[in-house]
């Protein structure tokens, strides 16, 4: 019963996170080169904090040093997973993108 409890509070947890990401996209829209510069080294450092979360809770988890469990653990993960790719596909459109720019001729 604890376990669905848990998973339900952590899935609660990921919409609330969910939303306030919508959120913060649709309220600044980048203007200029320098806000979207801004928001990808914002959005980079987020990942690396991410996945240095992940791995400490994971570390912590098997050296037996957390009352996290193995859901907690996995959704943890999961979400460093999920973050990372999402900015390495999104490094993929840029790279794309700026290869059409230059295939263009003038």
């Amino acid at each position: 019963m604890s376990n669905n409890m848990e998973i339900s509070s952590v899935l609660a947890q990921m919409r609330v996170m969910s939303a306030q990401a919508t959120n913060s996209v649709t309220k600044t829209p980048a203007t200029n080169s320098s806000d979207f510069s801004n928001m990808l080294s914002q959005s980079i450092e987020a990942v690396n904090k991410t996945q240095q979360q992940a791995g400490a809770l994971s570390t912590a988890f098997v050296k037996g040093e957390t009352d996290a469990s193995l859901a907690e653990v996995m959704v943890s993960l999961q979400k460093a997973n999920l973050s990372f790719q999402t900015v390495l596909q999104t490094r993929n459109k840029l790279v794309d993108a700026y290869k059409d720019v230059m295939r263009m001729t003038m």
